[in-house]
């Protein structure tokens, strides 16, 4: 069976774009932005996706293009003796997980575009929306038709194949993104009192930036850019040889990061231009941004285009989500992309259910400490097995197969310069595997019951330079053996 490819390098930007620019730039960013000081965080966030994200990106972008194979297929093809397949397995799991429970919260963006659309949603009391939001996803039926639209068009879009279904559908779906950003930052920045949000937004304080304001901008800087759940590294798989991975991958960061700040400079504006708090949390784009959407000028008509901006942002990544499973399951049991897509959206429409009841009919059944099915299904992928995939990613890249293999296929052999090389393997090796770590440690709660309360900061920085350090010492001395050898 002869495999798909993106047909223009355009094609493979707003499909790798796509599938970084989300929920996570538009509703996650903005609101932990809020919550961690502004500007301060942003700088953090922005020197950890330089750091970490773009390299991990380079790195899981020519393990598919390398191996031309799905996410666990790629690390088979380079070790079939050893059961490092296993990570990609890992990476499949995470995306379908999440899938099954992002097309739900994707499913309320779209319950709250259609009530925009009505003018239902603009009529709501501020002092009622808390409630009423509470009444949406609590609903059961609505959200449940809801995720199903979602599940259904993303199916479609991705029917087609790579070039005639995910890379049309992006090419399309990204520029309408852009330019509905680009009308809703022009009327936020224009409305009075807009300033203080800029200063927020752009001006660092850094007396409120904390410990956890930084591991938060390290966990966002990986999580932003779909690492470690095999989504970069299966539309790696459909790039051809004369393309410029390390271009592209700096290209899809700077997208992935300018819509982020885009969607902040939106946000900030209007909230502290009708005097409300930025700390909102996760009910930023639900609860606080109808009221402000409530008291500004033809504020119906933004707040559609808002909450469909939103959702065309949480397409973008259920597509790549639903191709990461397609990918594995067409190779691997030998389906076509139509029998296994159709089964797929089927599956993971059932696995949404329960976490769609656990807002309504099924809120009060807990398990594991009082977690609901959604917690489980969240804590599951985002704390546990989104960073294993990363973490082994880098593992494999840096220590099995070897990041002067990895160079070869960064360069094209030698086709592209890349002057980075002692960087890129120290931060492959060393750095990204201790950060990863921590994201680790400090997503499931083990960081804080291991470092001293108070002194967070210091044993990190500490800690955090030894390693670099020692690591250094280490891969010069790798070095000089080898020179040696040679």
């Amino acid at each position: 069976m002869k495999r798909d490819s993106f047909g223009s390098r355009l094609g493979i930007l707003a499909a790798a774009a796509g599938s970084a620019i989300g929920l996570g730039n538009i509703w996650k960013f903005p609101f932990i932005t809020g919550q961690n000081g502004g500007a301060a965080f942003i700088l953090v966030y922005l020197f950890c996706i330089a750091l970490i994200g773009l390299p991990v990106m380079v790195s899981e972008f020519v393990l598919g293009r390398k191996t031309q194979s799905n996410a666990a297929g790629a690390f088979k093809a380079i070790e079939p003796e050893k059961p490092w397949y296993l990570s990609g397995y890992i990476a499949i799991g995470t995306a379908f997980i999440i899938l099954s429970y992002y097309a739900m919260i994707a499913g309320w963006i779209f319950s709250y575009l259609g009530r925009s659309i009505t003018g239902e949603l603009i009529t709501i009391a501020p002092e009622q929306l808390g409630d009423y939001f509470g009444g949406v996803i609590g609903s059961n039926i609505e959200p449940m038709f809801c995720t199903f639209l979602v599940i259904a068009f993303t199916a479609f879009m991705v029917l087609s194949g790579v070039k005639d279904g995910i890379e049309k559908y992006s090419k399309i779906l990204m520029p309408v993104l852009l330019v509905i950003l680009v009308g809703l930052m022009i009327r936020s920045v224009t409305l009075d009192g807009a300033s203080k949000g800029l200063e927020f937004l752009f001006k660092p304080d850094f007396s409120k930036l904390t410990t956890k304001g930084v591991l938060e901008a390290l966990g966002h800087a990986f999580y932003s850019l779909s690492l470690g759940m095999g989504i970069i590294l299966t539309y790696g798989s459909y790039i051809n040889k004369k393309e410029n991975i390390l271009k592209l991958a700096f290209q899809v960061t700077i997208a992935d990061t300018c819509i982020a700040l885009m969607a902040g400079t939106v946000i900030f504006p209007a909230v502290f231009a009708y005097g409300l708090e930025p700390n909102a949390g996760p009910g930023l784009i639900f609860i606080t941004l109808p009221a402000v959407f409530r008291e500004m000028p033809f504020g119906a008509v933004f707040e559609t285009l808002f909450f469909l901006l939103v959702g065309i942002a949480a397409l973008t990544s259920t597509i790549s989500l639903l191709e990461v499973v397609v990918a594995f399951v067409t190779e691997q049991f030998n389906l076509t992309r139509k029998k296994a897509t159709l089964l797929l959206a089927v599956v993971i429409y059932l696995v949404s259910i329960p976490s769609v009841l656990s807002f309504g009919a099924w809120s009060g059944i807990t398990m594991f400490g009082g977690k609901t099915f959604f917690d489980v299904f969240d804590y599951t992928a985002s704390n546990i097995l989104l960073p294993l995939g990363g973490l082994f990613v880098c593992i494999f890249v840096g220590w099995v197969w070897g990041t002067e293999n990895a160079v070869k296929e960064i360069t094209s052999n030698g086709l592209f310069a890349f002057k980075y090389k002692g960087l890129y393997d120290l931060i492959i090796k060393i750095v990204a595997p201790a950060a990863i770590t921590v994201i680790f440690l400090n997503a499931n709660g083990w960081l804080s019951k291991l470092v001293p309360e108070g002194q967070m900061g210091t044993v990190m920085f500490t800690g955090f330079g030894a390693i670099v350090f020692i690591g250094m010492i280490v891969l010069n001395r790798r070095n000089r053996m080898k020179k040696a050898d040679f």
